[in-house]
């Protein structure tokens, strides 16, 4: 894919006037008021046929899976049709139905993006690479559609990057199910989730490090669950952020994803890593929405913004910012159709590509913001100009989904270990 096609612009154009509609004049509420994001997602998704697109896709998997499962001897997943690696253009429209709203609405509120993939996106996606045929009917559905608010709760409050080896939160078995214990923090929609799919360590009376990893589904009210009320944070205002406390919530195992210890434990890191590829690999689209708001406000600013007798633009120093946020435009939009085109064929980024693409997107979405700001001087450092508001929601890109640090690192050893 080299360019957006008529189909892309013409959902482009429907998006951003549905924006201007909904969310714009309501920007105020949702970045410094105390009004969740989720209606206007959810009038969203409805608007352009999202959760339909989800509930037909999800309906064609569950078919396949319980066909599989009934022959019992793979001979449905024989009789397919192997996808070949290159099949042309391949179909990009539904890729980009999924991206192109990331992009837009990150053009003005990126927390909301982050409050929709956390949901629809990295929540159900555990669900649905790691749960039964009955636990995804159950519970996947509802996140797919926002029907139904999820998290996905793996950081602690001693943990961070090291998320494994600092887990402490635990659970231990009793009758025919569990006790869960423990704490979470950083949970986005943690405060207001329908579902969470709680990450934790079978305890076993054997050392925490040696535990395996198991992921249980959980349902707000459960007794012994507590849901902080929002986190107050620097940027991502429309993301609600918080705190989960578990105080002996017994859980029956049927809440235990794949219902099996066994296939848990051997999949518990390897199923939270491809949670992580996904939600990295997101982060071009986010960045391209933040990158090209940046440069569309300082361009109309440089052309407007009169000193010394001149429209700064014609100074070679804001010359020299402007081209440098287009260059950056222009990678980001790249990383993003390479994604749609992966997608397109039945792919994706491997753990390492979605880890470099995470590390360029979220430095490049930094740097133009910060830009955006020093070309509108002190203008540029009050609220009402857009330009703060973008600076502090791009920063956290270089901090969840694993830190800038830890992408170097993933990087690193996967060309090493060639």
């Amino acid at each position: 894919m080299i360019e957006w096609n008529e189909q892309h612009l013409m959902l482009q154009d429907a998006v951003r006037k549905f924006v201007d509609t909904e969310i714009k004049p309501n920007l105020e509420e949702l970045e410094h008021g105390d009004t969740p994001p989720y209606d206007v997602l959810r009038k969203m998704v409805r608007t352009f046929g999202i959760d339909a697109m989800q509930r037909m896709r999800f309906e064609k998997q569950i078919a396949r899976e319980k066909a599989l499962a009934a022959s019992g001897d793979g001979a449905v997943a024989a009789s397919e049709p192997p996808r070949k690696a290159v099949e042309g253009e391949g179909d990009t429209m539904g890729p980009a139905l999924q991206l192109i709203p990331i992009i837009e609405l990150c053009r003005y509120c990126p927390g909301m993006v982050t409050a929709m993939g956390v949901s629809a996106g990295l929540t159900s996606a555990a669900i649905l690479s790691k749960g039964t045929i009955r636990q995804k009917e159950k519970w996947a559905l509802p996140l797919l559609t926002l029907e139904k608010i999820g998290s996905w709760a793996i950081t602690e409050p001693g943990s961070g990057s090291d998320a494994f080896g600092s887990m402490q939160s635990s659970a231990k078995r009793r009758g025919d199910g569990y006790v869960l214990n423990g704490s979470k923090t950083f949970i986005t929609n943690g405060p207001y989730a329908d579902t969470i799919v709680f990450i934790c360590k079978l305890d076993e009376g054997n050392e925490p490090r040696e535990r395996k990893i198991l992921h249980f589904v959980l349902d707000r009210g459960m007794p012994g669950l507590v849901q902080s009320k929002p986190l107050r944070k620097m940027g991502m205002h429309s993301s609600p952020t918080g705190q989960l406390f578990l105080e002996d919530v017994f859980v029956e195992r049927e809440r235990l994803l794949g219902e099996s210890e066994d296939a848990a434990g051997r999949g518990g890191r390897a199923g939270a890593k491809a949670t992580f590829s996904m939600e990295r690999s997101g982060v071009a689209a986010m960045a391209l929405g933040i990158v090209s708001q940046c440069l569309e406000l300082c361009t109309e600013y440089a052309r407007t913004r009169v000193q010394f007798g001149r429209p700064i633009g014609e100074f070679q120093l804001i010359q020299a910012k402007l081209a440098k946020m287009e260059v950056a435009r222009m990678n980001l939009q790249n990383l993003v159709f390479r994604q749609i085109e992966l997608s397109a064929h039945g792919k994706g980024m491997s753990m390492a590509e979605a880890s470099a693409c995470k590390l360029y997107s979220a430095g490049a979405a930094v740097e133009v913001a910060l830009e955006a700001v020093q070309l509108f001087g002190g203008n540029g450092y009050m609220a009402e100009y857009q330009v703060e508001q973008l600076a502090r929601d791009a920063k956290v890109l270089q901090i969840y989904g694993g830190t800038d640090e830890i992408q170097i690192s993933q990087i690193a050893r996967s060309l090493l270990s060639h």
